[in-house]
């Protein structure tokens, strides 16, 4: 487990913006451990961002002029892929009582599963000793 930062950005709701996007920062050099986007409304959209280098993320977008939103803790959690391997961390987590506010699972392959856990960010400390 490792705990990452994250960072969103609000685009327009039409095609090609999160592509715009997206390559700005692959100009820029960055390499993402994770990308997933939503519709925030009918016109916007919300891209949420973990950057395996959260500093060069940060200057790319004020180089860029892109405003990068309110930073956020999540956890990074990665393992051998298995029946219900993100439902055991979330069993953790409710266990101790803290609300999960966003996760995002993906099987890597060879066996292998990714996640990224959003807590309320005032149980994040709690949070991290638990996953720890």
């Amino acid at each position: 487990m490792a705990k990452v930062e994250l960072y969103s950005v609000v685009v327009p709701n039409k095609p090609g913006k999160g592509a715009q996007l997206l390559n700005a920062f692959k100009e820029a050099g960055i390499n993402f451990v994770g990308v997933w986007g939503y519709p925030v409304g009918k016109s916007k959209s919300r891209i949420d961002m973990v950057a395996e280098d959260a500093a060069l993320l940060k200057k790319a977008a004020k180089e860029l002029k892109i405003e990068l939103g309110k930073k956020q803790t999540a956890f990074h959690i990665t393992g051998e892929d298995h029946p219900g391997a993100v439902a055991e961390a979330l069993a953790k987590l409710a266990a101790k009582e803290i609300n999960v506010y966003a996760a995002q699972a993906l099987c890597a392959g060879n066996g292998r599963f990714g996640a990224l856990i959003q807590v309320d960010q005032d149980a994040v400390k709690k949070a991290a000793k638990t996953l720890a």
